[in-house]
């Protein structure tokens, strides 16, 4: 659709999984040496140096757990575990969907500091980490969950990695290695790292390279690859810190590439506009199709993000407070969508954070931890599908990249106490943060036949006069916004005896609207939409008579679960409901079919709805070498009037793992079955039920002091099932994986 004025025509987006172990007392997260084949699963609230938690359910994946399931993005890592499914895009993108949402109401975050790429704004944007360079993967929810804002309402998924050393490593020097090969996407990969000591100086570097074609899918789905599912990645990061018994500072640079296709993608609706509310799809006066070329080309994402981070870790740092943490980051974040040879958008992301938390010492019984965070970003890249169309003569108007900026400035506390059997926490954010669009460049391109012209009709500083009527114009579409969220959350636990405890959580989240959701005007051809946010021109939205800066999402929650822990048995069980006004959201307006693929037209608005659930397992120990492990969770979503269905909610799941070990040998089976999902929203499809299979055979060799060999194979639907994803905005176009087999053999020392 042309953007611009030419003149003859029109001016014209868990609680995670239960733990599979719930210590009553949570410790510290261990820090493994980066070398370490760990086939521990630990489960962990809290980091270094802050406050215990006995609230927050956190699955802690690390050690050879983590080895054996991940994959190449953070989705497919995690899915599968209990209340956490999948958004898949291909092989490229995948984003959790934790207790029936994904992002962006769930914060990523490394090491504790939010991660800043452009995943939360359409779901074939990779989130920007490779899980192959990680040590372990929390999922945090409850009360400390509330310290990283309203984003984080499901809860918060913090990437922990090695690249700021934290302790010397034994002996000088530690290290890893890794090489995989998997059957059903030609996956071949190889992974090193190494931390080695000097003095009180200890040096980080690792990398990753990934290659992995389009992969397998079951013969039912009428082919036996998925066309433009391919992925290849390279990343990579250096760091250093300064080392004491008190603590440590460091700093790293981390750089992640990726190359991954868009499976199902069409650019024939390219072309679709609006007249009001009603959509159209085809070419006529100053609407035309930019791309104007057949729909056969592979559609990709090239992907580039440059991150420095600065971590410090002390303790006894300043009076009164027996931890002191710091994290400041700099994201330097832009990714290409590619169709064939043409360059039709580009995204950016550039972002500065910092971001301290002091823990105090203890005071009339509590501990806990005051904090504040100051995030300034700028932002590109919606509404924008025509990068690769030359502005045309005689016309005049503004051009992309259009910047969108944000200011957010955040503080937060989180207090806990012991009342004998009886524990008691709260925590509390407040954040002010303003966003708003940058006056974008002006362009004429005038012939002297037409610069005579409008000099004759405005005069000689025409030029500038059509600017400043441009500009006001586009800035009175995007008006800026200002959001003041307000979070808190109350939680007790209490402890019956014999490893019994029931926990009862509060809580009270406010979310500001992202970029997509107030700004979105135009076609997002991944998804095949055309969307409007709730702060441009919008006259679903309009009917509520507010403005978008009115409009906090907001969500009130309570969970309860019950836990066993210790002895044979280990169990937790959840059972969640979150009462949510203004949940923000894309209506349905109509669907129009006239270019032969169906494009939706979706505004944003807001309405009042309502989660609930249930989430949990149960782990037995048969033998002192073998153990089951029944888990499930389903989730129910309504509109609170009219009693319609969310769109993309996944349905419910039962499964059941075996686990046995014989020594240096270990193996486990997996069979969940996902049900059917019949519930659906106006322009959704059912989605037929499916079973999956899973299984891993691993081989452990100690070598000698600190240095081990494993050699493992994961199987994956074994069965060969042909299954889609509710959750998927492209289910039909993206089916999850066919039969594969990963092979890998790691290397520790």
């Amino acid at each position: 659709m042309k953007k611009r004025t030419k003149l003859g025509s029109a001016t014209i987006a868990l609680a995670m999984t239960p733990a599979i172990l719930y210590a009553q007392t949570v410790a510290p997260a261990p820090q493994t040496e980066p070398g370490a084949i760990d086939n521990t699963v630990t489960v962990t609230a809290s980091r270094e140096g802050e406050a215990q938690s006995s609230f927050t359910p956190a699955h802690t994946l690390s050690g050879a757990e983590l080895v054996h399931r991940r994959q190449g993005g953070l989705g497919e890592t995690l899915a599968g575990l209990p209340g956490v499914h999948l958004d898949n895009f291909g092989g490229g993108a995948s984003r959790p969907v934790i207790r029936g949402q994904t992002l962006p109401r769930i914060e990523v975050l490394s090491d504790g500091a939010a991660l800043f790429d452009v995943s939360s704004v359409s779901p074939d944007h990779a989130i920007a980490t490779d899980p192959l360079l990680l040590d372990a993967i929390e999922v945090i929810r409850g009360p400390a969950a509330i310290r990283y804002g309203g984003n984080a309402v499901n809860g918060a998924v913090n990437l922990i990695d090695s690249k700021v050393p934290t302790r010397m490593p034994e002996g000088g020097a530690s290290g890893a290695t890794e090489v995989r090969y998997g059957t059903g996407d030609n996956e071949k990969t190889a992974v090193g790292r190494v931390t080695v000591g000097a003095g009180q100086f200890a040096l980080h570097a690792e990398a990753v390279r990934r290659h992995a074609g389009n992969y397998d899918v079951p013969g039912d789905y009428g082919a036996d690859v998925l066309a433009d599912s391919f992925a290849e990645n390279t990343s990579y990061a250096v760091g250093a810190s300064w080392i004491t018994p008190q603590g440590h500072i460091g700093a790293a640079f981390t750089r992640v590439k990726s190359d991954y296709g868009l499976p199902g993608h069409s650019h024939l609706n390219g072309v679709c506009h609006t007249h009001g509310l009603d959509l159209h799809c085809a070419a006529h006066g100053g609407y035309d199709d930019p791309f104007g070329s057949p729909d056969s080309h592979t559609a990709f994402i090239k992907l580039r993000s440059d991150r420095v981070d600065v971590r410090a870790d002390y303790r006894d740092l300043l009076p009164g407070f027996s931890h002191t943490r710091l994290r400041l980051s700099h994201t330097d974040y832009a990714h290409d969508e590619v169709d064939g040879a043409m360059l039709f958008t580009r995204y950016t992301n550039e972002v500065s954070d910092g971001r301290i938390e002091l823990t105090h010492q203890p005071l009339l019984g509590f501990t806990g931890t005051v904090g504040a965070q100051y995030t300034d970003g700028t932002f590109s890249g919606i509404n924008v599908e025509d990068l690769h169309v030359p502005f045309p003569d005689n016309a005049y108007g503004t051009v992309p990249p259009y910047y969108h900026l944000t200011r957010n400035v955040g503080v937060f506390l989180s207090e806990r106490r012991s009342f004998g059997a009886l524990d008691i926490e709260f925590a509390l954010r407040k954040d002010w943060r303003e966003m708003r669009v940058a006056a974008p460049e002006f362009r004429a391109t005038m012939t002297p036949e037409y610069e005579a012209l409008f000099t004759e009709w405005y005069g000689p500083g025409w030029r500038q006069i059509l600017e400043a009527e441009e500009v006001k114009s586009f800035l009175k579409r995007n008006p800026g916004t200002r959001h003041k969220p307000f979070s808190a959350s109350l939680g007790g636990i209490w402890n019956f005896g014999q490893g019994y405890s029931m926990g009862l959580s509060l809580s009270h989240t406010e979310r500001a609207p992202n970029v997509r959701e107030l700004y979105a005007r135009g076609n997002n051809l991944a998804t095949n939409s055309y969307e409007l946010g709730i702060a441009v021109d919008n006259p679903v939205f309009k009917e509520g008579k507010r403005a978008a800066g009115d409009v906090l999402e907001s969500t009130d929650a309570i969970d309860l679960t019950l836990r066993k822990s210790g002895g044979r048995l280990d169990v937790e069980v959840g059972v969640f409901y979150q009462d949510i006004g203004d949940y923000i959201f894309a209506r349905l307006v109509e669907t129009e079919r006239e270019t032969g693929v169906a494009h939706n037209f979706l505004a944003y608005t807001a309405a009042d709805v309502r989660f609930a659930g249930v989430d949990g397992q149960a782990s037995y120990r048969l033998t002192p070498a073998s153990r089951l492990t029944v888990f499930g969770d389903h989730v129910h979503a309504r509109m609170k009037s009219g009693g319609a269905n969310l769109p993309r909610v996944p349905r419910g799941r039962l499964g059941a793992r075996y686990e046995h070990k014989w020594g240096a040998l270990s193996a486990d089976v997996e069979l969940a079955h996902t049900f059917s999902q019949h519930r659906i929203a106006a322009y959704e499809t059912e989605t037929a039920g499916y079973n999956m299979v899973n299984a891993t055979v691993a081989y452990r060799v100690d070598l000698g002091a600190r240095t081990s060999l494993e050699l493992y194979a994961r199987g994956t639907n074994l069965t060969d099932e042909l299954a889609f994803s509710h959750a998927s905005f492209v289910k039909n176009q993206s089916p999850l994986r066919g039969r594969s087999i990963a092979f890998g053999a790691r290397y520790g020392f």
